[in-house]
């Protein structure tokens, strides 16, 4: 056969072979895609407000003697947390409650928000007691590991 012959079967050939190597890296594209998002790290849950979700959180992130320590804090004051969660929750929902009142009373917004600051201090105080008794009967490696919390986070001794 002659150039002229071969000729137009590469030409009628050329397209397709161009559109097989569009469509095979494009394909490549979108495996990698979904390998990629398969084997990714999985992404954070979004923040829980309930305390107790928050305190196994941490816990996971110390060593496993002081999670167990914090844990168990947490488990003996089970009550006492989650009535002053309950108690905030129930200020910050009056609050949220005198905004839909009409006609607007603004003395009643302020009063709310007094009882919610009041509530907000004696749930800190709650729960900030049970870490800092936990806290004592820790290891320096899980006070340290706590202290650095979220991990990852530089601590202040290393910053100088």
């Amino acid at each position: 056969m002659s150039f002229a012959h071969t000729a137009p079967m590469a030409i009628a050939r050329g397209p397709s072979r161009w559109l097989l190597l569009i469509s095979l890296a494009l394909n490549l594209f979108f495996i990698g895609i979904a390998v990629s998002m398969a084997i990714r790290a999985p992404a954070q849950p979004a923040w829980d407000r309930d305390v107790f979700v928050r305190a196994d959180r941490i816990a996971a992130t110390l060593p496993q003697a002081d999670a167990d320590t914090l844990r168990a804090q947490i488990k003996a004051n089970h009550d006492t947390v989650q009535g002053a969660q309950a108690a905030y929750r129930a200020a910050q929902d009056s609050v949220r409650e005198t905004l839909r009142h009409d006609p607007f009373d603004v003395e009643a917004m302020r009063a709310a928000m007094t009882k919610t600051r009041g509530a907000r201090q004696a749930f800190d105080q709650t729960i900030q007691g049970v870490f800092a008794t936990a806290a004592t009967e820790m290891s320096p490696a899980g006070r340290h590991a706590l202290a650095d919390w979220p991990p990852g986070r530089k601590s202040a001794s290393n910053n100088q």
